[in-house]
C-alpha cells in the first residue's frame, strides 16, 4: 500500500518541525511548507519520504503552485495541518492596520486557501483530516494582542464552519487551542527564569494533533485546548 501523505504549513524549529517528525514517525510522507528554503531543506534531509517546498500561505497562487507540486510528488493529502501563523504585540492603537491584515492573511486565508484546494479530494474519498494549531487569543482579545487576537478569533470560526460542512462528509475538522508558552529557544530567552514545567513541548503538541487526526469518526473532536498541568486557566 502506498503511504499515506500529511501536509504541513509553517514548518519552523519547534511545533511545526515536531508535527513533521511525528507524522513521519507515522508512516506518512509529509509535504512541508514554510517561506524559510534553508531550514526546509536541512529537515528534508532528516525525514525519510518527506519533501520540502518554499510556501507563503497567504498568497493563492503559490498555494497552487505548491499543492499541483504535492499532488504530483506524494499525492493527495490525507490530512492538512495548518500551523502557520502570523503575530504582532500591541494595543488597537498602536499596531500596524496592515499587520493586522498581513496576519489575517496568513492565519484565517490561509486556511481557507489550502481547506478550498484539498477538501475536493478528501470529500472524494470520503475520509481526510484539516487540523488548525491556535492558541488563547482565538478565545479572548487582550489589548496588548489586538494586532493578532482578532485573526485567530476569525480562524478557529472558519474552522468551526468548515467542520459543520465538511463532517457530515466524512473529512474530520478540528481547531487546537494551545494555551501555553511553547518550549522553543526564543521563548527560554524571553522566560529565563521559568521552569520547565511552565513550557508546553512541541513534541507534545504533535502528538495530540496526531490522536486528533486519527480519533474514530464516532468520537470526534472540534475545539480541543491543551496547556501544561499548571497553567492558570
Amino acid at each position: 500500500m502506498t503511504a499515506p501523505v500529511c501536509l504541513i504549513s509553517g514548518v519552523g524549529p519547534g511545533t511545526g518541525s515536531a508535527l513533521a517528525r511525528r507524522f513521519t514517525e507515522g508512516g506518512y510522507r509529509v509535504a512541508l511548507l514554510a517561506r524559510n528554503a534553508e531550514r526546509l531543506a536541512a529537515l528534508e534531509q532528516q525525514l525519510p519520504g518527506a519533501k520540502a517546498y518554499r510556501c507563503d500561505v497567504s498568497a493563492p497562487a503559490q498555494i497552487e503552485a505548491v499543492a499541483s507540486a504535492v499532488e504530483r510528488d506524494l499525492g493527495n493529502p490525507a490530512v492538512v495541518i495548518h500551523n502557520a501563523v502570523g503575530g504582532a504585540f500591541g494595543t488597537f492603537r498602536e499596531i500596524d492596520p496592515e499587520i493586522l491584515n498581513r496576519n489575517f492573511q496568513v492565519n484565517t486565508m490561509g486556511l481557507l486557501y489550502l481547506a478550498r484546494r484539498f477538501a475536493p479530494a478528501m470529500i472524494a474519498a470520503g475520509k481526510g483530516a484539516i487540523v488548525a494549531t491556535g492558541n488563547t487569543s482565538a478565545l479572548r482579545g487582550k489589548a496588548g494582542f489586538a494586532g493578532f487576537a482578532p485573526t485567530k478569533a476569525a480562524q478557529r470560526i472558519l474552522a468551526e464552519a468548515m467542520a459543520r460542512d465538511l463532517g457530515p462528509q466524512g473529512v474530520h475538522v478540528a481547531y487546537l487551542v494551545i494555551d501555553a508558552v511553547i518550549d522553543l529557544e526564543w521563548t527560554r530567552k524571553r522566560w529565563p527564569d521559568r521552569p520547565d514545567d511552565f513550557f508546553i513541548k512541541p513534541k507534545a503538541i504533535a502528538d495530540e494533533v496526531w490522536h486528533v487526526a486519527h480519533q474514530d469518526r464516532s468520537a470526534w473532536s472540534f475545539n480541543v485546548e491543551i496547556r501544561p498541568f499548571g497553567e492558570a486557566w
